[in-house]
């Protein structure tokens, strides 16, 4: 099954500079990840962990 892929890809130019790219932009958005949640304050961290053992269910939820 690979070698046919691998025969389609062999007739693109430049088709060597896909992984590159998506490499690229993995890494971009898991840097990006790890400084959003570097920058998460304290509590707001305390109070969605504890969202899942909430058992005071005040909250309304609306779906405009």
């Amino acid at each position: 099954m690979l070698r046919f892929i691998k025969h389609n890809l062999a007739g693109i130019d430049g088709v060597e500079i896909f992984p590159i790219i998506s490499l690229l932009i993995f890494f971009a958005v898991f840097v990006a990840m790890l400084v959003l949640v570097f920058k998460l304050p304290k509590e707001k961290i305390d109070e969605v962990s504890q969202l899942p053992l909430d058992n005071n269910n005040n909250k309304e939820i609306t779906y405009e």
